[in-house]
C-alpha cells in the first residue's frame, strides 16, 4: 500500500487544480479591472452631462450637472414678490430637487447598463 502511493497517483486536487483555480482568478481580475476602468470613463462622461428642470410653470429653472452641482440658476420677475419670499424659495428647492433626482437617475440607468444591473455598493 505504501508504495502505491509512492507511484505517485494523485487523487483530484495537487498543484494542476491551484493553476486552473489561479488562470481563473487572473482572468476575473482583468474583467474587474477592465469594468473599473469602462466605470471610470462612464462617470467622467456623466459629469460633463447637465439637466435642467422648471418649477412653478417655468418661472424657476435650474440646471445641475453630473456632479450634482448647480450650474445655473433662473428666477422670473413675476414670480419675486417680497410679500411671499416662502413661496419662492419652494419653488427654488423643488426644481433643484428634482433636477437633482434626474441626475441620480441617470448615473444610475448609465451605471445599471454597465454593470448588467449588479448592486455594486459605494458606486454613487
Amino acid at each position: 500500500m505504501g508504495k502505491g502511493m509512492r507511484a505517485g497517483k494523485k487523487s483530484g486536487g495537487g498543484s494542476k487544480s491551484g493553476v486552473l483555480g489561479g488562470g481563473g482568478m487572473q482572468k476575473q481580475l482583468q474583467q474587474m479591472q477592465a469594468m473599473q476602468r469602462r466605470m471610470e470613463a462612464m462617470q467622467a462622461e456623466l459629469e460633463e452631462k447637465e439637466i435642467s428642470t422648471t418649477s412653478g410653470g417655468g418661472a424657476v429653472s435650474v440646471t445641475v450637472n453630473g456632479k450634482k452641482e448647480i450650474v445655473d440658476l433662473k428666477i422670473d420677475r413675476d414670480v419675486v414678490d417680497p410679500d411671499d419670499v416662502e413661496m419662492l424659495q419652494d419653488l427654488v428647492v423643488a426644481a433643484v430637487n428634482e433636477a437633482i433626482r434626474q441626475v441620480e437617475e441617470m448615473s444610475n440607468n448609465e451605471m445599471n447598463k454597465l454593470t448588467g444591473g449588479l448592486n455594486i455598493p459605494g458606486l454613487f
